[in-house]
């Protein structure tokens, strides 16, 4: 299977053409390939043409390797025909808004096929009602199965090469299903997810947060989403699929995480899942505090689950052992923590540089790809202990000075460059305050279901750092 001819792709943004284009640098993990001269040829600026035989092969390893993403705007528009299938359980109301949404974004002439599976509501008459006013079919389950189960069911229903699943608190617009479609031009592609952006509607402090932070806001910049890099997962709550990678569908005993679990053995198979945000689907967020942090809570109990089917994906963090090192040399805090960390930089660089020697300047490379290993493990050594290890971080504040020091740093700095980077509608105050309780729930959930299950393996970061 190869890309048709009009393929295109564009390096991604962390990619760099280095050593006068005669190589690439980026990916995940990140990576040096040296370029032959045919490959050369194929990359005009930061594009490649999948119209000659070495573009062709050069586009898809790119793809491989996510160090490129499909140019969605050049791809040709589609017309294949797709079902969409809507799992839902007492939102009536919800439901008529989104098949609403999906009458009005369809083509003239297009009329897809819409299953409302209903999971065990407690009055399923006003959602049969709903689905048949909007002509959607109608499939009652007699108990609740969980949105996984739910969605199997109307799967096994499903006649087209595509199932589009879209959650009933979302609401699609006429480009959403259209460009997602378009990235299966390339046959390795097994599914394709819009951005989810908030829903207008509700203004509490909690629903200005989730606009600017939601879990389910995969960013602004296109992505490959593979285990183990910047867009590890992706939800279900809007999701076209191509029918024939689905196999037996989700994994029903799951009632959290399903959605990551299906993306990650789609991914272990051989197949391509792509974030296209130039689609966007738009969510009704949580606005009230009970639901929005029960919420945040219950996303952290599926990090278990996921640890007992997809141990080598599910760590929270990934540090190669060097970094560890220059971390806690670092928060140590003595006098000779910073020419430590400084000489464990150094060797790394120089080491890194003579693997990278068939490049043109290899130990500015090195230097630069260790200066990023730094702040990526600065990063992740927050994030463990403001949100998966907080009770242990909370414990070591009790008995040490230093340990209060780190993480009141790390609490501020996290809460500043996230507020920076979110287009937030809130204050700063109550954006913080917003941002420590998310992930004070979130581990909390982590945690919970750790102790349940009698298993630290989803607290378990990887110390070996990312497999080549």
């Amino acid at each position: 299977m190869s890309l048709p001819p009009e393929f295109v792709v564009r390096l991604g943004r962390h990619t760099r053409v280095v050593d006068g284009g005669r190589g690439l640098l980026g990916g995940s993990p990140t990576r040096y390939v040296r370029l032959s001269d045919a490959a050369r040829a194929a990359l005009h600026g930061r594009e490649v043409c999948a119209a000659t035989p070495a573009g062709a092969r050069l586009a898809d390893m790119l793809l491989e390797l996510a160090m490129a993403d499909p140019v969605v705007a050049l791809l040709p528009e589609r017309h294949d025909e797709y079902t969409v299938v809507v799992p839902v359980m007492d939102r009536a109301d919800e439901l008529d808004r989104l098949l609403g949404s999906i009458a009005a974004s369809t083509g003239p002439g297009r009329h897809p096929r819409v299953i409302v599976v209903d999971d065990g509501s407690a009055d399923p008459a006003p959602i049969e009602a709903v689905a048949a006013r909007h002509g959607a079919e109608f499939l009652g389950l007699p108990e609740n199965l969980g949105p996984g189960g739910a969605r199997n069911a109307g799967l096994r229903l499903v006649e087209t090469e595509f199932v589009v699943f879209v959650d009933s608190d979302i609401v699609v617009n006429v480009e959403t299903i259209p460009l997602l479609l378009r990235h299966f031009a390339d046959p390795k592609v097994a599914s394709a997810v819009p951005r989810i952006v908030g829903l207008a509607g509700s203004d509490t402090w909690i629903s200005r947060y989730e606009d600017a932070r939601s879990s389910l806001d995969l960013g602004a910049h296109a992505a490959a989403v593979k285990p183990r890099s910047p867009v590890a997962w992706a939800s279900s709550a809007c999701v076209v699929v191509r029918v024939a990678a689905l196999g037996d569908g989700f994994d029903a005993a799951m009632r959290v995480g399903e959605d990551v679990d299906l993306a990650w053995r789609l991914t272990e198979a051989g197949w391509r899942i792509r974030y296209e945000p130039a689609a966007f689907a738009e969510h009704e967020h949580r606005a009230r505090f009970g639901d929005w942090i029960t919420r945040k809570a219950i996303y952290g109990t599926g990090a278990q689950p996921l640890a007992e089917r997809h141990p080598e994906a599910i760590a929270p963090a990934i540090l190669a052992p060097w970094s560890v090192g220059v971390m806690l040399a670092l928060m140590a805090q003595r006098r000779w923590s910073v020419p430590v960390a400084v000489a464990i930089t150094a060797v790394t660089a120089v080491r890194i540089a003579r693997r990278l020697r068939s490049a043109g300047h290899p130990y500015a490379l090195g230097a630069w790809l260790t200066a990023n290993g730094v702040v990526s493990a600065a990063a992740q050594a927050s994030a463990l202990m403001l949100r998966h290890w907080w009770p242990i971080a909370v414990i070591g504040c009790l008995f040490s000075r230093r340990m209060r020091r780190i993480v009141a740093i790390a609490a501020v700095t996290d809460i500043a460059l996230e507020y920076r980077r979110s287009p937030a509608r809130l204050d700063v105050l109550r954006f913080g305050l917003a941002k420590r309780l998310d992930d004070l729930a979130y581990g909390a959930g982590v945690w919970w279901a750790a102790l349940k299950a009698r298993s630290a393996a989803s607290l378990k970061p990887d110390w070996r750092g990312q497999r080549r």
